[in-house]
């Protein structure tokens, strides 16, 4: 297998930082399926909260959103 040399270098940076070779992290890439990751450690998501004095009622579109919720 041929790797590019600045490909390698990262590499081996990464397998320093992580104290394993550069054996592992390629064998680790190449043998990464999502689905299993996915599985084993579902990553947690946070909604913005919208405060009403009436829970439920408020219904928002597409634009009422930017109302409420501060967009960068």
């Amino acid at each position: 297998m041929d790797i590019p040399d600045p490909v390698y270098r990262d590499l081996k940076s990464e397998a320093a930082r992580e104290g394993t070779s550069v054996k592992q992290i390629i064998l680790r890439k190449v043998m990464y399926d999502p689905r299993q990751t996915e599985a084993a450690s579902p990553k947690k998501l946070k909604y913005p909260l919208v405060a009403s004095k009436r829970p439920g009622s408020l219904k928002l579109g597409e634009e009422g959103v930017y109302e409420y919720i501060p967009f960068p």
